[in-house]
């Protein structure tokens, strides 16, 4: 692992950030990435169950993507498509956001794959280029993220890539079925070149 304590934190939210592997390929997400997402917003409601954002039919979905765009052009949200190299399909979407370059630190969420795709090793796949990223190229301290409290496969997902719970923030923010409590969990750098990365790089090549 390359050290880059003394390093500046940097992002160029104008530049077309491509990450991949032979497994899955990130791509920034478009509004024109509607076609390939739109057949998980009208056949998989259960998706958008923990989402803070609703993306469950046509023009909830058209809101999702202007939201996450509008993001990225404001200069706070970093949204990507996720392809599936596997299977040649479109699996979903997940983003950086909550980006702070003066403190090095993000978030990593708003993520969400097809039924068809969970389960089958392209989220750890995913998480490794996107951590990869963060920390090795990009000079960031601190990956966090969070869940509903509620949402156990999620919250597995997050602990088995090394992820370290942090604690439960109590009623939030504001969720579909009202308030929530949202639990909150982190990697550092030093974590992810001591053995997080590693493990997972393992993982992904079992």
């Amino acid at each position: 692992m390359i050290a880059l304590e003394n390093s500046i934190c940097s992002f160029d939210f104008d530049a077309d950030y491509v990450l991949e592997n032979k497994n899955v390929l990130l791509r920034p997400l478009v509004a024109e990435d509607m076609e390939h997402l739109l057949v998980f917003s009208e056949n998989e409601p259960e998706l958008w169950r923990y989402s803070l954002i609703q993306g469950g039919g046509k023009e909830n979905l058209k809101k999702y993507l202007k939201l996450a765009i509008s993001g990225r052009k404001n200069k706070k949200e970093y949204p990507f498509i996720v392809f599936d190299k596997i299977a040649n399909a479109y699996a979903g979407s997940t983003r950086f956001y909550d980006i702070d370059l003066y403190h090095k630190t993000l978030s990593l969420g708003y993520t969400w794959y097809g039924k068809d795709f969970q389960g089958t090793g392209l989220n750890k796949n995913c998480k490794y280029l996107l951590l990869e990223f963060a920390f090795n190229t990009r000079g960031f301290e601190r990956i966090e993220f969070r869940a509903d409290n509620l949402n156990i496969r999620s919250i597995a997902a997050m602990k088995s890539i090394g992820c370290k719970e942090e604690g439960v923030l109590r009623s939030n923010c504001v969720s579909p079925g009202g308030r929530r409590d949202s639990i909150v969990l982190s990697i550092l750098r030093n974590e992810w070149e001591g053995n997080v990365a590693d493990m997972l790089l393992d993982k992904i090549k079992e």
